[in-house]
């Protein structure tokens, strides 16, 4: 069975490091591409940016189990220049403005260094401070006479990768997690299975990458391995904070429903039961907003089958989440347990 160790977690910081927001995964794909260099299986890169893999099992009668992880990751892009080192911007994802005033951002193909500014406190008036800052009135900050960048260019947090203990603390944990778990699946697929794992782009913009890798692979079913909010913290009010969605330590979060997709009860049989089997920690994600790559999957073409399994982080889509390395150790055994495990007679059984 595949573990995360020290080449893991180096991959992982690396990958973190990495920019690459929605639209142009381009760093975080040369780094895939990379890591699949002298394995077996059939690896290409789509019109859209995915790179999909085939790796073909032994066994007869196999499942063609497409399993998925996104490469992108929230950040901005600059919109227009407005001299002496300031540009405007847009954000790319779900992005809390209130998050942004003050960060440090690098920017561009080059990593330059940047800050979103915005009128220091001395200057304000008591109602301004009152208020969120409209994104119209940040600026992206490289200062003047710095080197040139161009609208059009993306910026992300400038937050480097840290562990501490069982903790580890990045930008773009969602989805960078999950990447490594689907890296390792291929290098150590089950031989039951046929394996079509995709690296998937623009995800946090509206499942587009997924939904093209879907058609092309037109799989019997499909795991999304994601990284999913924990809002595990204590309530403001001293009250039990009951919409935790998912706790960090717990294990892999697997989904019933949220926004957009319903979870194939049978996929969320088999994977629980795996767990049980393999005596491995698992939660249920609380159902509510928030979606993955399975919101596109489960329509492509006459339907397909679909679940999403997470590793939970706190501060998603921020300058900085926080994941428990053994809620991701525990999500790779469990997503590679769960698929030594698939027989054909799993989707032959009655929808219920």
């Amino acid at each position: 069975m595949p573990t995360i160790g020290n080449a893991q977690l180096k991959l992982l910081e690396k990958l973190c490091n990495a920019c690459a927001v929605s639209g142009d995964e381009g760093e975080v794909r040369k780094i895939v591409l990379e890591e699949l260099k002298g394995h077996t299986g059939d690896v290409r890169v789509d019109a859209l940016g995915n790179v999909l893999v085939t790796r073909t099992g032994s066994g007869k009668k196999r499942l063609k189990v497409m399993v998925s992880a996104h490469m992108d990751e929230v950040g901005l892009m600059l919109v227009a220049d407005d001299n002496d080192g300031l540009f405007r911007f847009e954000t790319v994802g779900g992005i809390d403005i209130r998050q942004l005033p003050g960060k440090a951002v690098l920017v561009g193909k080059d990593h330059l260094p940047g800050v979103i500014g915005a009128h220091p406190i001395h200057l304000t008036t008591p109602e301004e401070r009152k208020s969120i800052i409209p994104l119209d009135t940040l600026r992206i900050d490289i200062g003047p006479g710095g080197s040139k960048v161009k609208p059009g260019d993306r910026a992300t947090f400038a937050t480097r990768f840290q562990r501490n203990g069982p903790v580890l603390i990045a930008k773009a944990l969602d989805d960078r997690l999950g990447v490594v778990v689907l890296l390792e699946l291929v290098m150590d697929t089950p031989p039951n299975i046929d394996l079509l794992a995709a690296f998937t782009v623009q995800e946090e913009i509206g499942l587009r990458g997924a939904k093209v890798a879907a058609y092309a692979f037109n799989p019997d079913l499909a795991i999304v391995v994601d990284a999913t909010p924990a809002y595990d913290l204590p309530s403001w009010d001293g009250e039990e904070n009951i919409s935790y969605n998912t706790k960090l330590g717990l294990g892999p979060a697997i989904y019933i429903a949220d926004s957009v997709t319903f979870s194939d009860p049978r996929l969320v049989r088999h994977i629980s039961q795996t767990a049980q089997t393999e005596n491995i920690p698992i939660q249920f994600r609380q159902p509510g907003s928030g979606g993955t790559d399975a919101g596109a999957i489960h329509k492509a073409r006459a339907g397909v089958p679909s679940i999403s399994v997470s590793v939970p982080h706190r501060y998603s889509h921020t300058a900085a989440s926080i994941a428990h390395l053994d809620d991701w150790k525990n999500t790779l055994a469990l997503l590679h347990a769960a698929l030594a495990r698939l027989t054909p007679g799993l989707l032959v059984s009655e929808r219920k």
